[in-house]
């Protein structure tokens, strides 16, 4: 057994996450409210006011999943999707993906909202539609929409099952 796994296995049995809380640092609060509370329709929870201007707006989703990729998978994903590299280099860069009921009305709609589109929706390898778009505050979302289920594309080569257990 690796060090990674022994120490997976321990933290899994000792702790429970109930949810993620993406912080999202932007210079145009408002705009960025809007869009994404307004324009991408994610209902807003909580919001709170503090002093020297401090704000924030707790918006909720009901499910996410949390993606960690290494550089080579980010890269490859901005092929698939844009075809060019156009994450920004960065120690720590995002990219937050959601996903929708219908990829191209979606991106049709946060256009409108103010995003710009980066890429229209392309078909993935792994079988959804993805279209990337640069937020109000200079954040890159993915509006995706599967094509197939989990199910469906963990038989594929090169996908593992939800249960798998990577090295």
């Amino acid at each position: 057994m690796s060090v990674a796994s022994g120490a997976a296995d321990t933290y899994a049995r000792s702790m429970t996450v109930r949810s993620l809380r993406l912080v999202l640092e932007t210079d145009d609060f408002d705009a960025a409210v809007t869009f994404f509370r307004d324009v991408l329709g994610i209902p807003q929870q909580a919001a709170f006011e503090g002093e020297g201007d401090a704000r924030v707006a707790i918006l909720a989703i009901p499910a996410a999943t949390l993606e960690l990729a290494n550089p080579a998978q980010v890269r490859m994903i901005d092929r698939v999707e844009v075809g060019r590299d156009v994450s920004r280099p960065s120690t720590l860069s995002m990219r937050v993906a959601f996903e929708v009921d219908d990829a191209a009305e979606t991106t049709e709609r946060l256009e409108a909202g103010g995003a710009q589109v980066v890429a229209p929706p392309t078909e993935t390898p792994w079988r959804s539609l993805n279209s990337r778009l640069e937020a109000p505050g200079g954040v890159q979302i993915t509006a995706y929409q599967e094509l197939v289920s989990l199910e469906e594309r963990s038989r594929e080569p090169g996908f593992t099952a939800p249960d798998a257990q990577l090295p």
